[in-house]
């Protein structure tokens, strides 16, 4: 009898790719990923691609305590070097923590979400969770149809930020641009 693993499509894991990976570095950093960044390209910037109410995906929905067909805001943005997009990151939080814990959030614009995280004391980062998505996987595709992808799987990693106890889920996916440093 031959044993089969089976992989879930939502299944994250606490291990990042093993060193001397070239994204190790990146992927396993907890500090703001956009600050790191920063001083390693020459020409950031960040373009918003969307923010708004929507369903989550499927592997998303427990970590804000969502109940099925509960809407989130999504906030999704490339992070790029000139016009390189090098990350492609979704956050979104519960439309109720809008109001609340997260309020800041749909007033951000165009800055960076780790000014929000990264510079107020009272936020917790939970352990990153790390992934290859493929094209089954809808940020894979999200990602595809705002930079061009020539590769069939991309690291990604992702963690739930607590304020006040409420969880916002951020997910960068690093594409295959990303300084390799």
């Amino acid at each position: 009898m031959r044993t089969l693993r089976l992989t879930r499509l939502d299944a994250w894991h606490s291990a990042p790719p093993p060193h001397p990976h070239p994204l190790h570095p990146w992927l396993t950093d907890r500090g703001s990923l956009t600050a790191r960044i920063v001083r390693h390209v020459d020409h950031f910037n960040l373009v918003r691609l969307l923010q708004r109410d929507q369903l989550p995906n499927r592997d998303e929905r427990r970590h804000l305590g969502l109940k099925p067909g509960e809407v989130s805001m999504v906030r999704e943005v490339l992070l790029r070097d000139g016009d390189t997009p090098l990350v492609f990151a979704h956050s979104l939080a519960a439309r109720r923590d809008l109001i609340g814990a997260w309020r800041g959030l749909g007033k951000l614009g165009t800055r960076p979400l780790a000014d929000m995280l990264f510079h107020d004391a009272s936020v917790a980062r939970l352990p990153m969770e790390y992934r290859k998505i493929d094209m089954r996987h809808p940020l894979f595709r999200r990602a595809a149809n705002v930079s061009r992808i020539d590769a069939n799987n991309l690291w990604a990693r992702r963690s739930i930020f607590l304020r006040r106890g409420r969880p916002l889920l951020v997910t960068e996916v690093f594409l295959r641009t990303m300084p390799r440093r």
